[in-house]
C-alpha cells in the first residue's frame, strides 16, 4: 500500500501494517481489519512506528521486540508514541535516554523503566533514530517532526495543510491543557463554534499577510473581538500568544523560502515580516542553532519544490 501524494509535489511513501500475527485483527475501536505482514515486515523498512494500545499488560512478544531491535540495528527510524512508547521502552533501545509518553501515564513509565529519563511535559522526545510522542494528538506532531526532518518544512507544512492541522507545535510545549469553558459573553453570541469559526478565520487571514505588521489589535479586529477576549480565545485554541504564533508562522514560511528559493536572505525576511535579515537571523539561530544561510547549505534544493499557494500573498518564484 502506498501513500501517494505526488500530484501535490510530496514524496510517496509505502505503508505497511504489521503484527505478530497475520489474520484479521480488531483494533481497540472496534474496527477490523486485515493484517498481511508479521514481524519480519520490518526487516526492509526505513521507519517503524509503534502504536499505542488499550490491551494489557503493556509488553510485546518477544519475535515483535526483536524484529524492532533488529530494524534499529539496520539503521532504521523507530518511534512510538502513546502507550506504543511503553512497548518501545520494553525493547531496551531507550535505555540511557529520554523518552515521553501520555501525560496520564508518564509516572508509571518512570517506575517501570527507571534507565529511561521521561520527559512529562514534551509533545515528542527526538533521540536520532529513536523518537516518542505523547498522547494520541501529539502522535500527530510527532509524525510532522519527522516529515520536516526528514525531508523539509515544505514538505511538512504541506502534509498538516492537506489534514488541516497545526503544521508546528514544538516538542517543549505543555501537551496538556485543561478546557476552559467558554465565558457567558460568548455563549450568548453563539457559544465556543461561533468563536471557533472566527478564530479559524483569522489564522488563515494572517498566514497571508505574513509580509505585513499585525499587532493584536488587528487580528482582535479581524476577529470581531475585544483586544482582551481575543488575547485569551487565541490561548485557548492555539496553546500560545499571538505574537509567538506568528513569529513561528514566520520562522516556518522562511524555512520553505530557503529550502525551496534562492531568494536573498534580506528577500526572504521582507517576504516573512521580520524587520530585517538580522532580526530573522537572530531568531532562526534561537529555534535551530545555525543561521538561515547554514540551513539553506544543508537542506536547500536537496528537494524538490512543493506546489502550493504562497503563504506570504506573493506569487512564489
Amino acid at each position: 500500500m502506498f501513500a501517494d501524494r505526488s500530484h501535490l509535489g510530496l514524496p510517496s511513501f509505502g505503508f505497511t501494517v504489521c503484527a505478530d500475527g497475520r489474520g484479521a485483527l480488531r483494533t481497540d475501536l472496534g474496527h477490523l481489519m486485515e493484517v498481511g505482514h508479521g514481524p519480519e515486515a520490518m526487516s526492509t523498512a526505513d521507519l517503524v512506528i509503534v502504536l499505542p494500545t488499550d490491551g494489557r499488560p503493556l509488553t510485546l512478544r518477544e519475535p515483535v521486540a526483536d524484529a524492532i531491535r533488529d530494524a534499529h540495528r539496520r539503521g532504521a527510524i523507530v518511534a512510538a508514541y502513546g502507550t506504543g512508547s511503553f512497548l518501545l521502552t520494553g525493547t531496551g533501545l531507550l535505555d540511557g535516554r529520554r523518552a515521553t509518553t501520555d501525560w496520564r501515564l508518564v509516572a508509571d513509565l518512570a517506575g517501570r523503566h527507571p534507565r529511561v529519563t521521561v520527559e512529562p511535559e514534551a509533545l515528542y522526545v527526538d533521540e536520532g533514530r529513536l523518537v516518542t510522542g505523547a498522547g494520541a494528538a501529539a502522535g500527530i506532531d510527532m509524525c510532522l517532526h519527522l516529515l520536516r526532518r526528514e525531508h523539509g518544512t515544505a514538505v511538512a507544512n504541506a502534509v498538516a495543510r492537506e489534514a488541516m492541522v497545526a503544521p508546528r507545535r514544538e516538542s517543549g510545549e505543555v501537551h496538556y491543557v485543561p478546557a476552559v469553558p467558554a465565558p457567558p459573553d460568548a455563549r450568548a453570541a453563539g457559544g465556543p463554534r461561533a468563536d471557533d469559526a472566527r478564530m479559524d478565520d483569522v489564522l488563515r487571514w494572517s498566514r497571508t499577510r505574513l509580509h505585513q505588521a499585525m499587532s493584536v489589535d488587528d487580528l482582535a479586529r479581524h476577529a470581531l473581538m475585544s483586544p482582551r477576549t481575543f488575547a485569551r480565545r487565541f490561548r485557548e485554541v492555539t496553546g500560545t500568544t499571538p505574537h509567538a504564533w506568528l513569529r513561528d508562522q514566520r520562522l516556518d514560511r522562511a524555512e520553505e523560502l530557503l529550502e525551496t528559493t534562492d531568494l536573498s536572505i534580506q528577500e526572504i525576511a521582507d517576504r516573512v515580516g521580520f524587520r530585517s535579515d538580522g532580526v530573522l537571523r537572530d531568531h532562526f539561530v534561537k529555534r535551530h542553532g545555525v543561521p538561515p544561510r547554514d540551513y539553506r547549505r544543508d537542506f536547500g534544493r536537496r528537494r524538490e519544490p512543493v506546489t502550493r499557494h504562497a503563504a506570504d500573498g506573493r506569487p512564489p518564484r
